[in-house]
């Protein structure tokens, strides 16, 4: 049986190696979960021990199958909830994600299915990421970020890679959630902003940092 701690790190490991590459260096772990470096090498060892993630301290670490079948569910959990708390409980989409890091560490071993059963069999959460299955099975999506869509192109909101509080208050005060429809008008060469049409109606300016923070499709 895993801590809390444990199972933070191996989806933290397992968000990180989809994002960049399989093998994840101490600092993007230590960046993601706020720790310092020394700690972050402790617990990889912790895991290594447990045969659950390898490591080398030159690459960086890696989830081992029975590592990734722990993370996968931890994932499962924590997006099923997000759907609960959105759809049941009337939570916004800003607010769900730092409650269901506490309500994904419930290990009761039918609970993530009656959950699942309970809202219809989601595929997505609410900020469009993929819910693995009770057998850890991912959809795979085909999706960007808005800074690699071309200018004259119109594409859909399917996600978002960041989930803070700030930033998806941000996409709130634009009126732009999934499904939104955005048209790239123009990129600016000078710091990488992008004008975009928010659903045909509104034309407004986004940074670089929002334009690789939005996944579109």
């Amino acid at each position: 049986m895993q801590t809390h701690s444990e199972e933070n790190y191996l989806k933290s490991i397992f968000k990180l190696s989809r994002l960049k590459s399989k093998k994840v260096s101490v600092k993007a772990i230590a960046d993601a979960l706020g720790n310092n470096p020394a700690s972050v090498i402790d617990m990889l060892k912790k895991l290594t021990d447990k045969n659950l993630i390898t490591y080398e301290k030159t690459s960086g670490a890696q989830l081992m199958a029975t590592g990734l079948a722990v993370a996968l569910q931890v994932v499962r959990r924590h997006r099923l909830w997000e759907v609960f708390l959105k759809e049941k409980l009337d939570y916004s989409w800003a607010e769900v994600h730092e409650i269901a890091e506490q309500l994904e560490h419930i290990k009761h071993s039918e609970l993530a299915n009656r959950l699942d059963k309970y809202l219809g069999f989601p595929e997505f959460d609410p900020h469009g990421d993929p819910i693995p299955d009770a057998k850890g099975k991912l959809k795979d999506t085909l999706r960007l970020t808005l800074s690699e869509i071309a200018p004259g192109i119109t594409c859909r909101v399917v996600a978002v890679k960041n989930t803070s509080t700030d930033f998806l208050g941000y996409l709130q005060q634009l009126d732009i959630g999934i499904g939104t429809i955005l048209t790239i008008i123009e990129k600016i060469k000078f710091d990488g902003s992008i004008k975009i049409h928010i659903n045909n109606s509104v034309i407004t300016s986004v940074s670089k940092k929002f334009a690789e923070s939005l996944m579109v499709a």
